[in-house]
């Protein structure tokens, strides 16, 4: 069983934790054993769905940190952890069935508009 303390509670089972409180130590979790036993890279989906604000904050410092030894993919609906990222690519579908994918340099987008 996985045992955790949320800041300010009693160690608890995680089956006991919020949905937050889940994804906090399950990450918590993920980026230990990362940092333990580094891999070039690690897939995220939608991890950051139950966090509050300021755990997004806690979560995309956190990736930011470890992004210099390992490569991020993640795949989220947060504004916040968008604007944490490097690079997104995105899927969208202008008509029924066809699939296409749109992909942005955060950097030289932010170098574009600054030349604008």
């Amino acid at each position: 069983a996985i045992m955790a303390r949320p800041p300010g509670k009693r160690v608890s089972n995680i089956s006991l934790l919020s949905g937050g409180e889940k994804a906090m130590t399950a990450v918590a979790l993920v980026f230990a054993i990362f940092r333990l036993n580094p891999a070039p890279f690690c897939l995220l989906d939608e991890v950051d769905a139950p966090l509050d604000e300021a755990n997004v904050g806690r979560f995309t410092a956190m990736v930011s940190e470890m992004s210099e030894a390992v490569q991020f993919l993640f795949v989220t609906h947060n504004k916040a952890t968008m604007e944490a990222a490097q690079q997104l690519s995105g899927v969208t579908m202008r008509e029924p069935g066809v699939s296409r994918l749109v992909s942005v340099d955060l950097a030289e987008a932010a170098r574009l508009a600054g030349a604008a």
